[in-house]
């Protein structure tokens, strides 16, 4: 899975080596554990907004074929 979806934006191992020692250079090594916890964070809580709306969605369906 990985290969194709690197293979369609034309990254490889390299590309992605000089990306991840860029984003270390600009954020230092203090800042890349908060930075991952706030991604993680994010991520939590954009995943319960769909899971929210998906909820939603169910019941007024529910709803109208009640």
């Amino acid at each position: 899975m990985n290969e194709i979806v690197f293979g369609i934006a034309g990254l490889g191992t390299p590309e992605l080596i000089v990306i991840a020692v860029v984003i270390f250079l600009l954020f230092g090594a203090t800042r890349l554990p908060q930075l991952a916890k706030s991604l993680g964070q994010s991520k939590r809580a954009f995943k319960e907004g769909l899971d929210e709306a998906e909820r939603e969605a169910q019941k007024e369906v529910k709803e109208k074929n009640a």
